[in-house]
């Protein structure tokens, strides 16, 4: 039987959110094209639900559904208007207990923290709501910078677009990569993508216009190859080691080594994908000089060593 997600609709829900898990987890099947997921929606007593675009969905079932359910998933809602409290309901709370796997998408975490499934444990929402999250669950681990937590039976996501990096994450950690990097070829999107979310977060532009990394990151990709250190980088910027690093880091919410390790991982799987060049070549080319360099930084970013994530992700 495909295993049973229950989708938790509730008012002010994201639109997009709410589409994520029916698209993703719809296009996780086998080789032979059986189905791997069913997703189901639910309300509390099977109301309408109105969404923050302006229409509202009504939902197949009720919170009794989530019985019969192996994961339970919240899309992220207002949560301005939802809960201005941080409170829900005690039906809703009641339902949310004591599941198998319980997955939230952006602010749907609030739900989660509000029904006590995140005390203690780390968890993340988007960057937006990260203030406001934290004063009001101040038990719940936060980290604002990443796209996904995985802490075993609870996983919660960054806004919007993170939800489907939580779905391929949970379709990877079922049943495989080979199995989720099929779904997200049907989604039209990239299996694993770098980083967290402070990339995306909305700094403040520096008061020097034209003082900006932009060319000297773009000089870096040209020479991913080569020794490049934070002397060299502030020199192409015409800049003071101490001013290229801070204001590197207001652009891009890194520092500069880690951004350059994570391009130069970036255009090791390129080659590991489309290439057939032996492993000490891609560590030379992607700036890595080892294959035990390369084979280390492509471990720690996406659990797999070169060759395993060649067999896995060689696109056909």
């Amino acid at each position: 039987m495909p295993h049973r997600i229950a989708v938790v609709v509730l008012n002010h829900f994201a639109p997009l959110d709410l589409g994520v898990p029916g698209q993703v987890f719809w296009s996780a099947e086998t080789p032979e094209g059986e189905k791997l997921y069913e997703v189901v929606t639910c309300s509390e007593g099977r109301r309408p639900v109105r969404c923050s675009a302006g229409y509202s969905v009504l939902p197949d079932d009720d919170l009794d559904v989530l019985d019969t359910a192996d994961t339970v998933l919240v899309p992220g809602i207002h949560a301005g208007r939802a809960l201005k409290d941080g409170t829900i309901s005690d039906t809703l709370r009641a339902a949310l207990q004591g599941r198998p796997r319980t997955m939230s998408i952006c602010t749907g975490s609030f739900v989660l923290a509000a029904a006590g499934l995140l005390d203690g444990r780390p968890a993340t929402t988007h960057w937006r709501d990260a203030a406001r999250f934290a004063a009001l669950f101040p038990e719940v681990k936060l980290d604002p910078d990443v796209l996904f937590v995985d802490d075993g039976d609870v996983l919660t996501s960054a806004g919007v677009a993170a939800g489907m990096d939580l779905c391929l994450h949970v379709i990877r950690r079922d049943h495989g990569s080979e199995v989720a990097n099929r779904a997200a070829r049907r989604c039209v999107m990239p299996p694993w993508r770098d980083g967290g979310q402070a990339q995306y977060v909305e700094r403040p532009l520096p008061p020097e216009a034209d003082g900006g990394t932009a060319a000297t990151r773009a000089w870096m990709l040209a020479h991913l190859d080569a020794p490049l250190d934070l002397n060299a980088l502030a020199e192409h910027a015409r800049m003071s080691v101490r001013t290229f690093t801070r204001r590197f880091r207001e652009e891009t919410g890194v520092s500069p080594a880690k951004w350059l390790i994570g391009q130069r991982v970036q255009h090791a799987r390129r080659l590991l994908e489309t290439t057939d060049l032996g492993v000490e070549e891609v560590a030379r080319r992607s700036g890595f000089g080892t294959a035990v360099s390369l084979r280390q930084h492509l471990h720690a970013a996406v659990g797999v060593a070169p060759l395993a994530y060649r067999h896995t992700f060689r696109r056909v």
